[in-house]
């Protein structure tokens, strides 16, 4: 642990603003003397006492709730106390303030006098949070499974978060580390009979035992994948010429009137985005200016700026007016942005070819280009909304009904990328005529290594402090 890790640390636990409860949160080894001097009683250990706050003359700043955790029955594994009091932003900063000047208080004996609680400090973000991961009482997944419930924008990802952090996602890794471990075992044995190790990597089936480790990875990273979904989202663009629909689109898939709509091109001239959310996924959709040549200089910002936009996008809606397909230059415009798109998008990423205002050209059959999913609409009536959503959730490869979902970040699918790419150079060893088996008990290594800075088992200090400096202030 680096030196601050040592530091008693306090800070207000609730959302600034105000409610009607807020938390002055202070964690740190031998509180008991602290919390003498500042309440002027000991508290009964996970027992709330209704109590006055004083301030250092004695006067009481409020009347609240106060909580004493002892070590390590407590969030942080540390000793914890919890004040509980009116949710003013005033009367907090008054109590946290009033913590700190009391941890500067004397106690002793004449000529021994030493400050109650010295070198207590304010909490960093993610602070609280990082001394329960210190302390053993959550690993690095359970901790940000913690910053993802508290951020969660839909009840399945809150779900899923939850199940990350009552571990779910955690015994999923050591699962893997333990079979791993174990398969290391064995390489790592046969290392010291050279002439025996064919024989016996045969007899103890260690192709068997990677194989059967490859296939739990594989549906460990499935999981990963769709848990990531949740915490993340799809962001989806929509594209395409002016007056062809797609701030109509993106209200009518927000169900509100955000975009401005008119009969003007150009309308709109910068990106309007709005999170919505399709079985519990969250969709970022993102209108942007209508794709043309332009003169006005403020329209052709807003051109430049959707084609970021959509250089970035998960899915590209590429919206289509069915009222003006007779028109010939409308159609080769269409088609002129369809092979900027194939240029600029990045391989992989899904466009969907939406064919607009069928209330108003029911008749007219269009065609969509090779590879692209397609779906006929009206943004004015709503039909096809339905197609169009169950479209960008197969784009992103959400499964529905997926049980047993747990929250997931990049850096865990990157992690679990890099364990399978180990076990496939390993799996290319044992299946060569002369295994070297240092190369392949290397493999083996730099797998375990990559699980573990999932769980935090493997990890630099510069990883940690990412991390938590994502976290609110008292957390």
């Amino acid at each position: 642990m680096l030196a601050r890790h040592h530091d008693p640390i306090a800070a207000i636990a609730t959302a600034p603003g105000r409610g009607a409860v807020g938390i002055v949160r202070v964690s740190g080894h031998g509180l008991a003397p602290f919390v003498q001097a500042l309440l002027g009683r000991a508290l009964r250990p996970r027992e709330a006492h209704y109590l006055p706050f004083p301030d250092a003359q004695g006067q009481p700043i409020d009347r609240g709730l106060a909580l004493f955790f002892p070590a390590p029955h407590s969030y942080t594994g540390e000793d914890v106390l919890e004040l509980q009091a009116h949710g003013g932003p005033v009367v907090l900063q008054l109590l946290l303030a009033r913590c700190l000047e009391a941890a500067q208080g004397t106690a002793g004996a004449a000529g021994t006098a030493a400050s109650v609680l010295p070198h207590l400090r304010l909490a960093a973000p993610g602070e609280f949070t990082e001394r329960a991961f210190l302390n053993g009482k959550i690993d690095l997944a359970q901790a940000e499974a913690i910053a993802d419930l508290i951020d969660a924008s839909t009840a399945a990802a809150a779900r899923s978060a939850g199940r990350s952090l009552s571990g779910a996602f955690s015994e999923e890794i050591h699962g893997l580390r333990d079979a791993l471990v174990h398969l290391r075992m064995l390489v790592e044995a046969t290392l010291d009979f050279p002439e025996e190790e064919i024989d016996f990597l045969r007899k103890a089936d260690a192709r068997g035992q990677l194989s059967k480790l490859q296939h739990m990875l594989a549906t460990v990273m499935q999981r990963a994948q769709q848990g990531a979904l949740l915490r993340e989202g799809i962001k989806a663009v929509i594209a395409g010429q002016p007056n062809a629909g797609k701030s109509s689109l993106l209200n009518a898939l927000a169900g509100a009137e955000l975009a401005i709509v008119t009969p003007i091109a150009g309308t709109t001239r910068d990106k309007v985005q709005q999170t919505i959310q399709i079985e519990g996924v969250p969709l970022h959709v993102i209108d942007t200016a209508g794709l043309r040549d332009s003169s006005d200089e403020v329209e052709k910002i807003g051109i430049a700026r959707a084609w970021e936009e959509i250089a970035a996008a998960d899915a590209v809606l590429f919206l289509h007016d069915l009222t003006r397909q007779s028109q010939p230059d409308y159609v080769a415009a269409d088609a002129a942005i369809a092979h900027t798109l194939a240029e600029r998008l990045p391989p992989g990423v899904p466009v969907i070819d939406v064919w607009n205002k069928t209330d108003a050209a029911p008749g007219v059959q269009p065609g969509s280009a090779p590879g692209h999913e397609a779906v006929r609409l009206s943004a004015r009536t709503g039909e096809g909304l339905d197609t169009l959503r169950r479209l960008l959730l197969e784009a992103a490869g959400w499964q529905p009904a997926a049980e047993g979902l747990y929250i997931a970040r990049a850096r865990h699918t990157e992690a679990l990328r890099a364990v399978d790419a180990h076990l496939m150079e390993a799996a290319a060893q044992l299946e060569s005529s002369g295994p070297a088996l240092d190369l392949l008990a290397e493999e083996l290594r730099l797998a375990q290594n990559a699980l573990g800075a999932i769980t935090g088992e493997f990890g630099a200090d510069d990883l940690l402090g990412v991390i938590f400096s994502s976290f609110c202030i008292g957390k």
